[in-house]
């Protein structure tokens, strides 16, 4: 779910920084207050670009930012996450073996039992 959002997020900053110059479409030699220096209006909107290029770098320059210390995050995650199984899965394997040993304890009572009350019954049959 994290990666979901992340990936949205991510694809939202870079459309947004495809969107950020407002314009739709401007021709190259169109200049709003004077029609007969194209040169300047072309020299102009190639300064233009390359601010927006800067901008748009820095979106994402801080959009990556942002996905490594996510990922960072989910990296701590992941290692709180492993260390808590390991725990539990150490718990789980003591008592297992504690259990296994149980069984065999209570096992050998039962048979105790059994051979207690099988040597009554040769008693009693000795008896007769």
């Amino acid at each position: 779910m994290k990666r979901i959002i992340l990936a949205l997020g991510f694809l939202l900053v870079l459309n947004s920084a495809a969107y950020a110059d407002g314009n739709a479409f401007t021709p190259l030699n169109f200049n709003d207050t004077s029609y007969g220096t194209t040169s300047n209006a072309v020299y102009n909107k190639s300064i233009d670009a390359t601010a927006s290029e800067a901008v748009g770098n820095g979106n994402i320059q801080n959009a990556l930012t942002q996905l490594e210390n996510a990922q960072v995050d989910i990296r701590n995650d992941l290692l709180n996450c492993k260390t808590k199984y390991a725990d539990v899965d150490a718990q789980y394997k003591l008592i297992k073996n504690e259990r296994s040993a149980l069984k065999k304890q209570v096992k050998a009572i039962e048979k105790r039992i059994k051979e207690i009350d099988n040597a009554k019954e040769k008693i009693r049959k000795n008896m007769l």
